[in-house]
């Protein structure tokens, strides 16, 4: 007997969060919701903090996903960008692990290999690969919200493997797997 499950995807940014929530049904997808929260007009970076923490608080609360998906922080433009985006990646997680959902990263280059066969497709490639896979009638203007869901399609195309990035199923193991990250 197969379950259920509900999968929540997440692109993290300190500009734009894009999510997206699929449910996998007797092993096959079904799309639920693909969105964005926009922290644009927000200048405090603490604040943004807050409220990436707070909305995906209320994702899960309100979908009660089995699983997350997040796509791992890369090596972009410079430092401070890196860790800006590393901090907002932790909020998210954090949220999950407060919720004691289990949490998998996956790269970028995974992601868009997962969905696409190639990891160095577009953003435009992937968003309509996934509008193909789901049978989505449009997509939306900025990609982060395709990102998010890219990244729980992913998840769903990597299930039962072993090797699929971090796992996480709560903070004992997110500690034990992070110990020269954790102060004693």
């Amino acid at each position: 007997m197969s379950k259920d499950k509900i999968i929540l995807g997440i692109d993290p940014g300190t500009t734009i969060m894009g999510f997206g929530i699929i449910k996998v049904v007797n092993k096959k997808m079904e799309f639920i919701q693909l969105n964005e929260l926009n922290l644009k007009k927000y200048d405090d970076h603490y604040l943004k903090l807050k409220l990436i923490f707070e909305r995906t608080v209320e994702l899960i609360d309100t979908h009660h996903p089995d699983e997350i998906a997040i796509e791992a922080p890369f090596f972009g433009k410079n430092v401070q960008s890196m860790l800006k985006l590393g901090r907002a990646q932790g909020v998210a997680m954090a949220a999950g692990l407060s919720r004691e959902i289990p949490i998998t990263e996956y790269s970028p280059k995974k992601i868009k290999m997962a969905i696409t066969g190639n990891g160095n497709a577009s953003k435009e490639q992937v968003a309509k690969m996934l509008q193909t896979l789901l049978s989505l009638k449009t997509l939306p203007k900025n990609f982060d919200a395709t990102d998010g869901l890219a990244a729980a399609v992913c998840h769903f195309f990597n299930a039962g493997r072993i090797t699929v990035g971090k796992n996480y199923s709560g903070w004992s193991a997110f500690v034990k797997q992070n110990e020269n990250r954790v102060k004693k």
